[in-house]
């Protein structure tokens, strides 16, 4: 096999991940790092200018809070989310995130971020807590900032490096491993304090783009589980590891539908024409106390969709023609209507140009006129997502002053947006229990954690202790699937058919296909039960072991192997989640069959996980929801 470099890094903080949260940490943390003499190093998979979910750009900024004008408070965000979740949130994380996301976009408009604005100078909001950008370059613009303050503060960024493993000593994070997607190098990270920030996950269920179409998302295919991973496996407790995120999008290239719902107050209809939202109205009495509350979850909202659909009244469309009607007949004349028209049509368009190119060149290529004909829009396969309307992610320790007398046991262990493992830290899609943070708060969570991250090494300044035996063997056991396919390369005339071995694609399929049809996916309309989930888990077990011989041709292929590995331990701590929480929470995200209706009861808190690499067990962990709002 080809001989690897080992390269070693030194650092104080690491930050891994190139994404919105990770954009965060840099600029914050390297303001901190520059007082106090510390060295911050971020470490990126991919490239930072078009890195993480934001990658395509965006075409609206989802939360701004907007505190300053006085029309909403922090508690009105926190009702927001925690409605929408169907109770389940950590609101002290949610608060701490809110009352810093004001500043961080302001922050995105100093440094170029073009927001739309009136003719009075306000900002144009898509709906209460959102503003409509021109973003295709929004991830550039930040990443730009993130880079120009690790260089002013001498610190480094290494991109096209693919984290595998955390570094752990004891119950303490101390850095981490990976290796080059460009060069036969690999990286041993030694930090005082890790942030993980590397995205949530996608391609875990088999997508609905299969064919000529595999591999669109709408979440990005590239994240693949890395936090989830790094998380799980340094033994951080987990939470809300049951709740996947289906969002509801523009049929076969995931456009967005928000601009159309919230900006032109469109309406989505079966193919007879009728309004799901009414028809199917009394559903919702099922779902109480949430499933009256306004506006309605995006779970919810789901789910009476998904009755049309297995009712037999799909296609399900979205009128954009009515909606554009309705705009224009509002015009004074028809040199106006003229002028409106045209003006919607530009934004309609440049709302996917921003950040769904894909599904504009659908629109054009199969000759959608919005202003003429609706186009269908469809459940995507399952995303895990915890900045989104997903809440996946590790257990974190809230900041100290959101407290109360009875949350501070459950909920504060030391410092702000910290794990349960000592010195690592995590945000956006990493964190969980604190959904609704999009974008714009990821960034904010991301400087949060970054900050706290370095109160944590002043008060800890010793340096890493990392075992040179652990290290020898993760080096091992990362570039393991090269030597296995050299090994065996010729026992076969066609090298991904062979005994000896697993090509990444070959496993990537057979996870699919066990949660696709055991944890509620796409083909089941996401239905599914305990046994089915038991009978998953047993499969599952027969993947893990076949993990041993997982076999790479390349480097490409090495991290295609490592992206699988993550989705699987995101896929099992899913079903084990699932199967513990007996009751059906979220329908339109998933529904246990054998567990049709929700149970406030007992079933109104957190189901949290802690695996033990060592053991291979997981601990399920039920622990109290407790807000700090009234």
């Amino acid at each position: 096999m080809t001989q690897f470099e080992t390269v070693t890094v030194e650092t104080d903080l690491l930050i891994c991940g190139g994404g919105m949260a990770a954009c965060g940490a840099a600029v914050e943390a390297s303001y901190w790092a520059k007082q106090h003499g510390l060295k911050v190093t971020l470490v990126d998979k991919a490239a930072m200018d078009r890195s993480g979910a934001v990658a395509m750009g965006l075409s609206a900024i989802n939360q701004y809070v907007d505190l300053n004008s006085g029309n909403n408070t922090l508690k009105d965000y926190v009702d927001y989310v925690r409605n929408d979740l169907m109770g389940i949130t950590r609101e002290d994380l949610v608060v701490s995130i809110a009352r810093h996301v004001d500043s961080t976009v302001h922050l995105f408009e100093k440094w170029g971020l073009p927001i739309w604005k009136d003719k009075d100078g306000n900002y144009v909001h898509e709906g209460r807590w959102q503003l409509m950008i021109n973003g295709e370059s929004y991830k550039v613009i930040v990443a730009e900032a993130a880079k120009n303050a690790l260089k002013e503060a001498k610190g480094e960024y290494y991109e096209r490096v693919f984290i595998t493993h955390p570094l752990v000593d004891g119950d303490k994070c101390v850095g981490a491993i990976g290796f080059s997607v460009r060069e036969n190098k690999v990286y041993i990270f030694k930090a005082k304090a890790t942030l993980v920030a590397m995205g949530g996950a996608v391609h875990v269920f088999k997508p609905r783009s299969t064919g000529e179409g595999f591999g669109r998302s709408w979440y990005p295919p590239f994240n693949s589980g890395a936090s989830a991973f790094f998380t799980i496996y340094g033994g951080a407790e987990m939470t809300c590891q049951e709740v996947r995120f289906i969002p509801v999008r523009f049929k076969d290239a995931y456009g967005p539908v928000g601009a159309w719902f919230l900006l032109f107050k469109a309406m989505a209809t079966n193919a007879q024409g009728g309004n799901y939202m009414k028809d199917n109205a009394a559903e919702l009495d099922k779902w109480e106390p949430y499933g009256k509350v306004k506006p309605a979850p995006a779970n919810i909202r789901n789910w009476l969709m998904m009755l049309d659909v297995m009712d037999g009244k799909s296609p399900i469309y979205m009128q954009t023609a009515d909606a554009i009607k309705k705009i224009t007949d509002q015009a004074a004349d028809e040199k106006e209507a003229k002028k409106k028209l045209k003006e919607l049509e530009s934004e309609a368009w440049e709302d996917f140009l921003d950040m769904t190119i894909s599904q504009a060149i659908l629109w054009a290529a199969t000759n959608v006129e919005p202003d003429k004909k609706p186009s269908e829009i469809m459940a995507c396969d399952p995303y895990f997502i915890g900045s989104h309307s997903g809440a996946s992610g590790a257990w974190l320790s809230g900041p100290e002053d959101l407290q109360t007398s009875e949350t501070k046991s459950e909920y504060f262990w030391g410092y702000p947006h910290m794990t349960t493992v000592s010195g690592m830290f995590a945000a956006g899609d990493a964190s969980g229990a604190s959904s609704h943070k999009f974008s714009s708060g990821s960034h904010a969570e991301g400087r949060i954690a970054a900050k706290a991250a370095l109160s944590y090494i002043v008060d800890h300044p010793e340096p890493p202790k990392v075992d040179q035996a652990m290290i020898d063997g993760l080096l091992k056991e990362v570039l393991q699937p090269l030597e296995t396919f050299e090994k065996h390369k010729g026992a076969t005339t066609d090298p991904d058919i062979n005994p000896n071995y697993i090509r990444p694609q070959q496993f990537m399929y057979r996870l699919q296909k066990i949660m696709d049809e055991y944890a509620g996916g796409v083909s089941s309309q996401f239905k599914t039960s305990d046994k089915l989930l038991e009978k998953g888990l047993e499969l599952m077990a027969f993947l893990k072991t076949d993990k041993e011989h997982l076999a790479a041709e390349n480097l490409h292929e090495l991290m295609r192997a490592w992206e699988n590995v993550h989705r699987m331990y995101q896929a099992e701590a899913h079903m084990r989640s699932i199967l513990f929480r007996e009751e059906t929470r979220w329908p339109g995200y998933y529904f246990r069959a054998d567990k049709p209706t929700m149970d406030n009861t007992n079933w109104l808190a957190f189901c949290n996980c802690v695996y033990h690499k060592d053991t291979g067990e997981w601990d399920m962990i039920k622990r109290p929801v407790k807000y700090i709002t009234k």
